[in-house]
């Protein structure tokens, strides 16, 4: 497949410059095909029965099984989620972490993780990194390591800088445990998220999948409790509520997510080209080395997929403008900061359209 051809999956690339995959990615046709078609087979033959339930099952173990190979670990290793926000929530409150212990994160993650690290017990210490350069992130995250550190938790890539965070050092430095945010990555770089305890995927950014679908890789199913139970995480139950887990990251599923979105979801997984990678690298930089030619950017080059800058004006009106002039990108709030997310389908013309409605 060129590169013509798999664009043409995206039918509203022939309408707008797509640079938001950031937040959420376009949806291709075989993905509102595959969504479609289960919700005419729900509509025709009702959802009830043996064979619907096999069927549906099915459905979940495949898209398990895609979503493994995504991130290269073993499919009975990976939860099925609603959001990166789920996928942080089952973690966190499957540690049952106390006041004593503390969790070591960034002052640039999402509300995504935050919200679930503000709902533990423990103690947050936060490392100061936004405003640092790459290269300077590790020291300054090891700062904030103690003996009382139990957990690391933050991005794969910042959603606001678009720069990378050094996990790999980390894990290597510390040996504790790491629940990594893998919403900017997973879809955008390549991703090995076996080596980490916990790995979280958003279906619906740069895999191209619907709303509220995504997963969670946990390396120990085991070690972790199952704090917030779904009918899907037992294997038997008594009248007390006394239940046996289901074996691996099974028992975190988050209940009985919507068919026709799982459906859509493994069609999404089979988008992608096989030089996806390597072309969204390449127009990452073009992209990167335009706007440094007339704007203040902030990520730092050969980072992700993001390029994120200063724009002339108000960046919620600046975005406001764009999208009207058919350039989708995204304002990041609390911040004087623009946001450009380049996928595998982002072409040299929308880059000329972006710099041209700057």
């Amino acid at each position: 497949m060129n590169f013509q051809e798999a664009r043409a999956q995206f039918p509203v690339l022939d309408e707008v410059a797509y640079l938001n995959a950031g937040s959420m990615g376009p949806l291709a046709r075989a993905t509102v095909e595959a969504m479609a078609a289960q919700e005419l087979a729900d509509l025709e033959l009702g959802r009830g029965g043996q064979a619907y339930i096999d069927t549906m099952l099915e459905l979940r173990k495949r898209v398990r099984a895609g979503l493994a190979a995504t991130i290269g670990v073993p499919p009975e290793n990976v939860a099925l989620t609603t959001s990166t926000t789920d996928g942080c929530n089952i973690v966190l409150s499957g540690l049952r972490l106390q006041p004593d212990d503390e969790i070591v994160t960034t002052d640039t993650e999402h509300f995504g993780l935050l919200g679930a690290l503000g709902a533990s017990e423990a103690t947050v210490r936060v490392a100061s990194v936004r405003t640092l350069p790459p290269e300077r992130a590790l020291e300054t995250i090891l700062a904030q390591v103690t003996p009382r550190t139990r957990l690391i938790a933050l991005s794969h890539v910042s959603w606001q800088t678009g720069n990378l965070l050094p996990i790999e050092e980390l894990q290597d430095a510390t040996g504790l445990p790491m629940l990594v945010d893998g919403a900017q990555t997973v879809g955008a770089i390549a991703v090995e998220a076996a080596r980490y305890d916990y790995y979280t995927v958003s279906g619906q950014k740069w895999l191209c999948g619907p709303d509220a679908t995504g997963g969670l890789y946990v390396r120990d199913p085991e070690a972790l409790h199952v704090a917030l139970p779904t009918y899907f995480s037992q294997d038997g139950y008594d009248e007390r509520g006394t239940f046996t887990p289901k074996a691996g990251a099974a028992r975190f599923d988050s209940g009985w997510i919507p068919t026709p979105s799982l459906a859509g979801l493994e069609a999404a997984l089979g988008t992608a080209p096989h030089w996806a990678a390597r072309h969204a690298t390449e127009i990452s930089a073009r992209a990167w080395a335009l706007v440094a030619n007339r704007f203040q950017v902030v990520t730092a080059p050969g980072q992700s997929n993001l390029v994120s800058f200063v724009p002339e004006d108000d960046p919620a009106k600046t975005a406001r403008r764009l999208f009207d002039q058919g350039v989708v990108v995204r304002d990041l709030p609390g911040t004087p900061w623009l946001r450009v997310s380049c996928g595998w389908w982002t072409s040299d013309q929308d880059l000329e359209r972006l710099l041209s409605s700057l």
